[in-house]
């Protein structure tokens, strides 16, 4: 099944800011605010809040951003028992 082709039209930014910013927000385990100053330190000016919006609207990116669960836990994750 093809999902629908996201249209970028009427946005400020390019497609790939787009993307990108989605994809970090979905991959990593960061905060809309910590993608928007990483964003800031690149220059690109755009507020948490519209980071929110795309990633609501563009649903293609979050199953592509989402395979970090096949790994194993880290060590001082829940699960992980330690006499030591």
């Amino acid at each position: 099944m093809n999902s629908p082709a996201v249209s970028y039209k009427n946005h400020r930014f390019p497609p790939q800011i787009i993307a990108r910013a989605v994809w970090l927000y979905f991959r990593f385990p960061l905060s809309l605010r910590m993608v928007e100053e990483m964003l800031l330190e690149r220059g690109i000016v755009v507020s948490y809040e519209t980071i929110r919006r795309w990633g609501r609207a563009d649903s293609t990116l979050k199953p592509a951003a989402i395979p970090i669960i096949d790994r194993p836990p880290f060590r001082f994750e829940a699960g992980h028992h330690s006499n030591q």
